[in-house]
């Protein structure tokens, strides 16, 4: 959208009226189309006018606000989901660590330095919301930002990537004209005109976001509710819950309202009519995400977009309405805008009169410069490229999509290593800093290629590197997402072209599905099942505990031969038939079928229902005890039953070992349902209380680095009493009790 009715932000009228016509005189007048998209059909006939139009003044007042909210969100990101508040244990300085750059060039640089890089950074952001120092404030943040995203691949998704283009946007727009420093500063950019192009960047690119987040959900896992199937047993949608089932909550609410509002979201806040509507959905959307998923400021920085659709003088009416003695400190109310040389101004009508001293006041017509071609070609191609970019991946595999739907994966990987002597062993991963790169064949290529360069140190020369990674998404089959037989360091990689040691994802086996619900429905509550699926020629090689009793593996599809491996034994499988595997004991499944093979575990942790058995009868007795129907004396074994678990005996040797475990679990249930019955109120001072001490530390370390790289390294004794003193957090949190609580809560993402 332009300006209201077509009215430029100088107050005067252009339209071929005059402002005693006032604003219902100026509708009757205005075309339809003028009144939907905020310009004439004529605005777009030639190239002349598409480039007036593109350049056409703007009030900025709209744009000014949301720089401050980007920068003020971003300076808060950096602390929290860049990382800055645990950058030493992200990058540890000088180990062994395997990374993941996007070129293979790109190293993290020394400690300090890297505190350093994100100094500038969150000064970089500071500068843009303050609108300080503008363009040198948005090129610090987007140099420093990309460099640090660029850095790990591992930590990429949409909402990153997202930060990144709105900085380079920002970098080349005129979003300091509207509460500014620069404007305090410099009189000649308070309060002037923008071009309409800075609105129509980032109106579209947000209306991509949405609408190709959208698209990416008219798949068959979206569209049958298997892609987010868990969602729907969070508490946010317990009001819905008291109208629709778990399953209808899931297919309807959580993956149709999602698809559908993606699909709309950006038509609905373009339009006046369907405006309010769309804010009323989209903000709730995006609360419910902020609770939902750990996604740092995406949630309240999509928030923060939502205005860019409206008018552009709208902080002007909405501040206008504040006392008048809040004036000084808010945003400018005056409409008096001054003219910018990055517009371009029509010429004013003719006539007689007070139109005449209209005319007169006005801002003298300027024709279309290079500057202005210039800008309206970048935005033609960058709105074009925007909309190419998710459906590139026919030329490289680093395409980044704007949104892309969260998959649950069970993955197990195994790594073997073989040396010139002809060494076979099974490696551990254990210096890396994140497990995303099973999931991506160039990641495991780069880890593959550092293994190699770090086994000669522990005498392992000229190593094969294979990895056996199973994942299984969105309910399906776990399956091999890469090829065993295949060693990674010698193996070719390209991005612009296929690998054949990726294994295709079995969709043909996607209908089995919806009688994974009717098997599972079938078994009692201590019985397990896992669903496994093969290519053929491979096999799966598997080792069944001894806590596992009652294991049987069923073919459900295809032919498979079972080999024992200490009874060097060999079965052969058809669908429907199952045998029982022994426990504490190697076997391997062949598929032997020209196609894929699908087939299931059943199993019953033997250990675990023994556990849950004991731990009934233990409570049925602590409630006699408590009730007094119990009159019989008890060992002192049990007495903590009646007294307690105190930190000094949780480890005595008296205390029966299930009896420690139960009432460390009840103590566990009883912190899970305190956090769960807190009031809005503790809710809020646990949430602040962890954030001021994540960004406390993220400061005092980069105080300390500055320091280092300023004056140089103190004595050891003193470092470490300064980092003592920033690692130092409240004492309900010293225990780490949010991953203690994991296990009884249920799903982590829940």
């Amino acid at each position: 959208r332009t300006e209201q009715l077509d009215q430029p932000d100088t107050g005067k009228f252009y339209a071929g009226s005059t402002p005693a016509q006032g604003p219902l005189a100026l509708l009757e007048q205005t075309s339809t189309m003028k009144r939907l998209f905020g310009f004439e059909k004529e605005d777009i006939s030639s190239w002349h006018r598409l480039v007036c139009l593109l350049n056409r003044p703007t009030d900025p007042a709209s744009l000014g606000i949301f720089r401050f909210l980007f920068g003020m969100l971003m300076a808060l990101d950096i602390t929290q989901e860049r990382g800055l508040s645990h950058l030493d244990y992200k990058y540890l300085d000088g180990a062994p660590v395997c990374r993941f750059p996007l070129f293979n060039f790109l190293k993290p640089l020394p400690m300090d330095w890297m505190f350093f890089v994100y100094f500038v950074m969150f000064l970089g952001a500071v500068g843009i919301m303050l609108g300080c120092f503008y363009r040198l404030a948005c090129l610090m943040f987007i140099s420093s930002y990309w460099y640090v995203f660029f850095l790990d691949k591992t930590t990429w998704n949409n909402h990153s990537y997202l930060y990144g283009l709105i900085g380079f946007q920002l970098t080349l727009m005129d979003a300091n004209r509207y509460w500014s420093l620069d404007g305090l500063r410099n009189p000649r950019k308070r309060n002037a005109h923008v071009p309409l192009w800075n609105y129509t960047v980032l109106r579209t690119q947000i209306f991509i976001v949405y609408f190709i987040a959208g698209v990416k959900k008219l798949d068959a896992d979206w569209v049958e509710g298997y892609s987010m199937k868990y969602l729907a047993h969070h508490w946010l949608f317990d009001p819905f819950k008291l109208i629709l089932p778990v399953e209808l909550i899931n297919l309807m609410v959580v993956h149709g309202g999602g698809l559908i509002l993606d699909l709309t979201a950006g038509y609905l806040l373009f339009f006046d009519a369907t405006r309010p509507v769309a804010f009323f959905f989209v903000s709730y959307f995006h609360c419910m995400n902020s609770q939902l998923f750990s996604i740092g400021m995406f949630s309240y920085t999509m928030l923060a977009t939502s205005p860019l659709f409206c008018y552009p003088d709208w902080p002007r009416r909405f501040f206008g309405r504040f006392p008048e003695f809040l004036q000084p400190i808010l945003p400018f109310v005056s409409p008096a805008l001054i003219p910018s040389s990055s517009c371009v101004y029509p010429k004013p009508p003719s006539g007689s009169g007070e139109q005449q001293e209209e005319a007169h006041a006005a801002p003298k017509p300027t024709t279309p410069r290079l500057k202005h071609k210039f800008r309206a070609i970048f935005t033609i191609l960058y709105i074009m490229e925007q909309f190419f970019l998710p459906y590139s991946h026919f030329l490289t595999a680093f395409t980044i999509n704007v949104n892309t739907d969260s998959e649950p994966k069970q993955t197990s990987a195994q790594t073997f290593g073989r040396g010139i002597a002809g060494l076979k062993g099974k490696l551990r991963q254990t210096s890396l800093w994140s497990r995303r790169w099973k999931d991506h064949g160039d990641m495991l290529k780069q880890y593959a290629t550092c293994l190699s360069e770090n086994l000669p140190r522990f005498n392992i020369s000229d190593p094969e590197i294979y990895f056996d990674i199973w994942v299984s998404i969105n309910d399906r089959f776990q399956q091999r997402i890469f090829d065993p037989r295949v060693d990674l360091v010698k193996a070719d990689w390209s991005p612009f072209r296929p690998n054949s040691w990726l294994m295709p994802l079995l969709v043909d086996l996607s209908p089995w599905r919806t009688k994974f619900e009717e098997i599972e429905g079938s078994l009692d509550n201590q019985t397990e099942v896992v669903f496994i699926a093969d290519f053929p020629g491979l096999y799966l090689e598997n080792f069944v505990s001894e806590d596992l009793g009652n294991t049987s593996v069923q073919v459900l599809e295809g032919l498979v031969n079972v080999e024992i491996v200490d009874e060097k034994k060999n079965y052969s499988l058809q669908p429907g038939e199952k045998m029982q595997i022994p426990a504490g004991a190697y076997h391997k499944v062949y598929t032997v079928s020209e196609g894929p093979s699908c087939y299931m575990y059943i199993y019953v942790n033997t250990t675990e229902a023994e556990l849950q058995r004991n731990f009934t009868k233990l409570s049925e007795l602590q409630e006699k005890v408590r009730n007094g129907t119990e009159t019989e004396p008890l060992p002192p074994e049990l007495q903590p039953l009646i007294t307690g678990l105190d930190d000094q005996d949780s480890d005595h040797s008296v205390i029966d070992p299930v009896v420690r475990l139960f009432l460390k679990r009840q103590k566990r249930m009883q912190e899970v349902k305190k956090r769960r019955e807190a009031s809005m109120v503790e809710r809020f001072q646990r949430f602040a209380s962890k954030k001021y001490y994540s960004i406390r530390r993220g400061f005092l370390m980069t105080a300390i680095a500055l320091r280092n790289l300023a004056v140089g390294l103190p004595p050891l004794e003193q470092l470490t009493r300064e980092v003592a003193y920033a690692n130092m957090k409240e004492p309900e949190t010293e225990t780490n009790q949010d991953e203690r609580l994991k296990d009884e809560v249920g799903h982590g993402e829940l």
